[in-house]
């Protein structure tokens, strides 16, 4: 069969649901569903769910396996690409060495390959979203945490132990805010969801003026990244103050990034990039402050454009490198 009518399947698997997609070989969509990720007894159902889930699917579409160029999957934790397996996905409570190339491509009959899920998010917005299919592409991804992928010359940089692309963890402000890694002042400290509302308690403490954030914080209501943001578009003043702080320490590491590589675009996706052209454009003064000249007129800055669906269209491209040995 032609590759042209070859599918490829993407998943992308998180803490509460496991999304997948049947895409063509040039990345569109076609079907897609999701289920729930079950992590109960030490996530040991995750992956007969996902076998489950793409035979069940197959079937289905009634469909034939050897309409497949592949499976692709993004997961967190530490992957080890050549042998398939991932080991401390937390979330996931995967503690120990988790074989899932092995358990897929015998569950499915299909070739699979794996990548981090912050990598298989930039891989997607390079190929079909904001990289515009650019040979250079960095992405942030500001979450829960804060992660990034980074791609040179159309291929990710793993590194030498797969750390490569963990921008969360360029140092913005030293002998900072303590991180989860055990370092001090990561940009994921100050520019995830959890930073966001670390750094607005923090400065609603020493601010003695007129807030409607320092109010909610002073009366214990919960706070979240949107409620800043949307507050600073009211033209809330302490809340103004906090996203200044957060869009400084993220323009300053974009800047970095792009001193580095000088990709011919910087993505900023994930939840809190949803604030939009109010992050984005406050992101921009700062990284034009810090960038390199050059850099400055030839690396711009986006936002991500495909959503939620970055993350399936990235991890099927992974199977993409299966074409050559199909035909």
């Amino acid at each position: 069969m032609e590759t042209k009518n070859k599918k490829l399947i993407g998943v992308d698997l998180g803490g509460t649901t496991i999304k997948f997609a049947i895409l063509t070989a040039a990345g569109e969509i076609q079907q897609k569903w999701s289920i729930r990720t079950n992590i109960l007894d030490e996530g040991s159902h995750i992956v007969p769910d996902i076998v489950d889930s793409i035979n069940h699917h197959i079937d289905l579409y009634k469909m034939s396996r050897d309409q497949f160029i592949g499976i692709g999957m993004g997961t967190p934790g530490t992957v080890n690409r050549e042998k398939g397996t991932v080991i401390g996905a937390y979330n996931l409570n995967w503690k120990t060495l988790q074989p899932v190339k092995e358990q897929i491509e015998k569950g499915t009959g299909l070739k699979f390959a794996l990548d981090n899920d912050a990598n298989c998010a930039g891989l997607g917005e390079r190929w079909k979203g904001a990289g515009n299919d650019g040979d250079d592409v960095a992405f942030i991804t500001l979450g829960t945490g804060v992660g990034g992928g980074l791609i040179a010359n159309r291929k990710l940089i793993h590194g030498v132990n797969g750390a490569g692309g963990e921008v969360g963890h360029i140092i913005v402000e030293p002998n900072g805010y303590q991180c989860t890694c055990g370092n001090h002042g990561c940009l994921e400290q100050y520019a995830s969801a959890t930073g966001v509302v670390h750094l607005a308690q923090d400065l609603a403490e020493e601010y003695e003026g007129d807030s409607k954030l320092k109010a909610m914080i002073d009366n214990g209501d919960e706070i979240t990244s949107k409620i800043v943001f949307d507050l600073a578009k009211a033209h809330d003043y302490l809340a103004n103050r906090v996203v200044d702080k957060v869009t400084y320490y993220l323009g300053l590491a974009a800047a970095n990034i792009s001193n580095t590589l000088n990709p011919e675009y910087m993505v900023i996706g994930g939840g809190v990039s949803a604030a939009g052209d109010f992050l984005l454009d406050r992101v921009q003064k700062n990284f034009e402050k810090f960038a390199f000249p050059t850099v400055r007129t030839s690396t711009k800055l986006k936002l991500a454009e495909l959503g939620n669906d970055a993350g399936v269209i990235g991890a099927a491209s992974l199977a993409t490198q299966f074409e050559e040995n199909a035909n």
